[in-house]
């Protein structure tokens, strides 16, 4: 079973006990088990059974961007290290965020048209030309 390897007494592990918020970027690259063993230490570092050592964890990632990599994996084998297919999932409450600022903060038409664009395509909603292509 994968561990963080910190020691209660330790400095980390000092941090850990008096923390109240985690935040994890990118978290959507991460292995479900990285997410089980931080789980599994927090519980024993903070003394508390409620799920993350009951400190908040904020995640933060876009699923429709890289997975987990796994080498010589399928896709299978990638959906199954997904953190959406860790049992701590069930605890997540999901928050979407609906502006893209980056677009909105350029200004121009051309990043709004490219960022709607990019969200039609990660919907799987681009419409297919006659020969069965999509134009990008």
């Amino acid at each position: 079973m994968p561990s963080c390897n910190i020691n209660k007494s330790s400095d980390q592990g000092q941090v850990l006990q008096r923390c109240h918020l985690i935040v994890w970027d990118e978290c959507t690259m991460a292995h479900k088990g990285a997410l089980e063993a931080l789980d599994r230490d927090l519980r024993d570092i903070r003394d508390c059974q409620a799920p993350i050592g009951g400190v908040t964890l904020l995640l933060s990632g876009n699923f429709r961007k890289t997975l987990p990599v796994i080498p010589k994996g399928t896709r299978a084998d990638e959906v199954h290290a997904c953190l959406k297919s860790s049992t701590l999932w069930y605890h997540v409450t999901i928050l979407s965020l609906t502006t893209n600022m980056g677009a909105q903060l350029h200004s121009d038409q051309m990043s709004t048209k490219f960022a709607q664009d990019i969200l039609t395509l990660g919907d799987g909603k681009v419409p297919l030309d006659a020969a069965g292509q999509m134009e990008v």
